[in-house]
């Protein structure tokens, strides 16, 4: 796995005053330790948040600092941390890691739990510490098993130096921390489902409200964060808001850095730590390197499978929510996949659409239904056996399935690439409708489950 800088060719090295979240990584690409964690300032922020902080004023500095969510959402991790109960009878809350990153062209959390294990533990026990709550789970895609062997021995090396568990730095304050591995679910992203999960129960999404900060994990307030998202805390804790603001480049509503990434057939995929701000073109010329010889960009996805489809005139928006928003689509987790101009649109949609199907939890009808429906139609489009209306078909089940329409936002990110694709690439679609066809009425053509 690549990592470069904020400079293009290496140029500039990573340091903690621009790279709060890569700057100790090993250029040997091993683990980094507890000791050397420690020997790089590692924990400082932790008993910097003990020491000379009131638990409500970490909450403050989080907010302030603007920082929010790393797993796509976006949203504001000081407001979602506010929202937990301020009743100092309710001595048992809970903190959940979700590390269930199995969103297609993702591997950004892999990275820092496999090589910087005790930035997520020093994030968490912060949090904890913010939040008031005496447990934490770590929960992990149950494909990392790399990940689950490297935080399991960093949460033993931070029990045995008294850095979890019972008077956590002489304060008084308790801490366990679990890493849980999951079945293997993409619905387990969404964070009910995660709690549902954890649970023992069936992976469905929870009907809101009640939220998770009132009713979570086992009836009690829960607050679930991502896994970068808990990796920035200790560098706002350490360095403050007003360095953590000024990450960012000129233009960008959202504050510090983020990982963000390439892949596809460009000459140098990889993930990068980068300023909120900067451009999809810097991001695919410079550190990317741009199409490998013989390749034409085609069109890119800016941050995972379940975001639309821009084209290269696009590459000018700033990664930030905002920036990519003016273009037509969601930042989502900022891996970004360029797709070449050998690749036919419908068979990729077709491809996705078969994940996103198999992995609803068919919970409610929309998505249950509407997505193997979608499939079936690419599947025959994609033979050349594609029925006039068709394609208005599939809109319309765009439509059905978009925000607000289901229960949880896998349908929305599911349609989501498939829209995008028919508004910029429509031509594709109607070759492989069949010439002799007879017109069909939009949402009139039936569904056979598992067709």
């Amino acid at each position: 796995m690549t990592l470069t800088s904020f400079g293009p060719a290496n140029r500039i090295k990573r340091s903690a005053e621009t790279h709060p979240l890569t700057w100790r990584l090993r250029d040997d690409g091993e683990a980094v330790w507890l000791e050397e964690y420690q020997a790089k300032n590692g924990y400082a922020a932790a008993r910097k948040a003990f020491a000379d902080m009131a638990q409500d004023d970490i909450v403050q500095t989080v907010k302030d600092a603007g920082l929010k969510g790393r797993g796509g959402a976006g949203f504001p991790t000081g407001v979602k941390w506010g929202l937990m109960p301020k009743d100092e009878s309710i001595n048992i809350r809970y903190l959940l890691c979700n590390a269930d990153e199995m969103e297609p062209n993702t591997w950004k959390d892999r990275m820092l739990m496999e090589q910087l294990p005790h930035l997520l533990i020093e994030g968490m026990l912060i949090s904890a510490r913010a939040l008031k709550t005496y447990r934490g789970y770590i929960f992990l895609r149950g494909e990392y098993t790399t990940a689950a062997k490297h935080l399991n021995r960093a949460v033993e090396e931070a029990k045995a130096a008294g850095l979890l568990g019972k008077n956590i730095l002489g304060s008084g304050f308790d801490f366990e921390l679990f890493v849980h591995t999951g079945a293997g679910r993409y619905i387990c992203g969404e964070e009910t489902a995660l709690i549902n999960s954890l649970e023992g129960r069936r992976a469905n999404p929870r009907s809101k409200p009640p939220f998770p900060a009132a009713v979570g994990v086992w009836g009690k307030p829960t607050c679930v964060n991502n896994v970068e998202t808990l990796c920035n805390v200790p560098a706002i804790i350490a360095d403050g808001v007003d360095w953590y603001k000024s990450l960012a480049r000129e233009g960008s509503e959202d504050m510090g850095t983020k990982l963000m990434g390439f892949s596809g057939k460009v000459k140098n995929p990889g993930l990068w730590e980068l300023p909120f701000g900067v451009t999809g073109r810097e991001l695919f010329e410079d550190y990317a390197g741009g199409m490998r010889d013989g390749f034409k960009l085609k069109c890119w996805q800016p941050g995972g499978a379940g975001t639309g489809f821009l084209l290269p005139e696009h590459l000018d928006a700033q990664m930030y929510a905002g920036g990519i928003a003016k273009v037509g689509t969601r930042m989502g987790t900022g891996l970004a996949m360029a797709v070449d101009d050998s690749v036919n649109m419908v068979s990729l949609l077709r491809n996705m659409e078969e994940f996103f199907s198999r992995e609803s939890c068919g919970f409610c009808t929309p998505c249950r239904d509407g997505l193997p429906w979608s499939v079936k139609l690419l599947r025959a489009i994609e033979n050349g056996e594609g029925q006039a209306g068709d394609i208005e078909t599939l809109l319309g089940l765009v439509g059905f399935l978009g925000p607000g329409k289901t229960f949880c936002a896998h349908a929305p990110g599911a349609v989501e690439p498939l829209g995008s694709a028919i508004k910029y690439f429509r031509s594709e679609f109607e070759a492989g409708i069949a010439p002799t066809s007879a017109a069909v009425p939009p949402l009139a053509r039936p569904i056979v489950v598992g067709a």
